[in-house]
């Protein structure tokens, strides 16, 4: 019986751990020349697939990931360079297919955006909190004559 939970849990472990590395390419999306295939793998990780998101085309089962690994595949074959396929998948499908987007353009002031607004944030506290320390507590005036004898005749009944 403990040998049987024992060896359960171990198959549970492997399988697990086998399982954990698998990539969504498939035997016949593979390229022939390994140099090829290492190449076209580096470029898939940094791609991001339009369906799932958050998974790079090399990681994701999705159909348009296989057309974009596909199509990379392809224009290496046809002898581009990274950049020159890097650059054919963005124009096509515009620069959200990067999982690493650039900082050129635009993007700065997204990628500033972070950063800006986290120091905006620490500026407004630490005046608030200045103003706090600096500012003079209030006191309450005490009660006039009129109401301390209108007090004292509701406590004596």
């Amino acid at each position: 019986m403990r040998r049987g939970r024992r060896s359960s849990a171990l198959a549970g472990v492997l399988a697990v751990a086998l399982a954990f590395p698998v990539f969504a390419v498939q035997p016949d999306e593979v390229l022939d020349d390994p140099v090829l295939e290492e190449r076209a793998r580096e470029l898939s990780k940094g791609l991001r697939c339009l369906v799932c998101q958050n998974e790079s085309i090399d990681e994701s089962n999705a159909s348009l990931a296989r057309d974009l690994r596909l199509l990379v595949r392809e224009r290496l074959v046809a002898g581009d360079s990274d950049d020159e396929v890097i650059a054919f998948v963005v124009e096509r499908y515009g620069e959200f297919v990067l999982l690493n987007p650039t900082t050129d353009g635009w993007n700065w002031l997204l990628w500033a955006a972070g950063p800006l607004l986290f120091l905006t944030a620490l500026g407004t506290g630490a005046v608030y909190i200045r103003g706090r320390a600096t500012a003079t507590a209030t006191t309450e005036a005490g009660l006039s004559e009129a109401e301390k004898e209108r007090l004292r005749k509701i406590l004596e009944q």
